[in-house]
């Protein structure tokens, strides 16, 4: 089994003691890939799919990843670009994130469309999300929607909605829609469903998003039990009980992992589910945006 995950991985800043901050690499995408090595058989090859420069940091990334277990292959190395950075205040275990990435190389990683092809062609499935589409220019949305489609393989998708990297919600519902028309599981958060289609419940998602034809949605809530739509049918996974968190950077990155690692082994949905809840938690209960990092 060979999983690419296609996104950006950035330079994090994470606070440390003395009002100082740690740096790390992360980023939605890269932090789904990071916690599914931890979980995946290690004969599965996961990779990361992405674009970086050729500064001291970005070269740095790429020797994190591949001395981490994550497969580099379809890292393309750009001449004269650099990696985007993001900084993470906490508030009593909340973050919030000042981001410096106009000019990531990230944003051209599907500009060479053959280099997206070879990454397709060489994996069973590919997990990518919001931010992975919000990044690129039109037209490059369209060149990856169309590869999606011509794609043999499984796409797992979360929606990951980020306001200030679209222009406005409608532009980021439409491609939301376009993507999850070719899905084969749909990981959206709630509140990603209530800024992008004005509904307040889980069952009202639900609806909306099924109609896109995706045949497996998996609905997040924070820590309220996660919906399921499979087959046609509900179902909810209460979430277990957790400490307080010391900082939730991350959690939906984990349980994205928890949970589609336990599908690609053949594992029911409701139980994918309780695992990617429990993963969830360990990410919860550690800094940064890195399983057990």
């Amino acid at each position: 089994m060979r999983l690419i995950c296609l996104g950006e991985c950035m330079v994090e800043l994470a606070p440390a003691e003395n009002g100082l901050f740690r740096q790390g690499f992360a980023g939605d995408t890269f932090n789904t890939a990071w916690a599914l090595r931890k979980v995946c058989p290690q004969d599965w090859q996961i990779g990361f799919a992405t674009a970086l420069g050729d500064d001291p940091l970005s070269i740095e990334m790429a020797a994190f990843m591949a001395g981490n277990g994550i497969c580099t292959r379809d890292v393309q190395v750009l001449s004269g670009q650099t990696c985007g950075l993001y900084l993470i205040k906490l508030v009593d275990g909340e973050r919030s994130f000042a981001y410096w990435r106009a000019h990531s190389a990230a944003r051209q990683m599907v500009d060479d469309e053959d280099a997206l092809a070879r990454a397709l062609a060489g994996a069973q499935a590919i997990f990518l999300s919001g931010i992975s589409l919000a990044i690129l220019a039109q037209d490059r949305r369209e060149a990856l929607v169309a590869a999606l489609e011509g794609y043999a393989g499984q796409v797992f998708f979360d929606p990951n909605f980020r306001a200030r990297l679209w222009d406005n919600s409608g532009q980021a519902r439409d491609w939301v829609l376009r993507i999850a028309r070719r899905a084969d599981i749909l990981l959206p958060s709630l509140d990603d469903c209530t800024a992008l289609f004005d509904v307040s419940d889980a069952e009202s998602a639900l609806q909306t998003l099924s109609a896109t034809g995706v045949p497996e949605i998996v609905l997040t809530n924070g820590a309220e039990p996660v919906t399921l739509w499979h087959d046609g049918q509900i179902s909810r996974t209460v979430a277990p009980e957790t400490p307080p968190p010391l900082d939730t950077t991350g959690a939906g990155d984990a349980f994205n992992a928890g949970y589609l690692a336990a599908r690609l082994q053949g594992t029911a949905p409701d139980e994918a589910a309780h695992r990617g809840q429990l993963l969830s938690a360990r990410a919860i209960a550690t800094r940064g945006g890195l399983l057990d990092r």
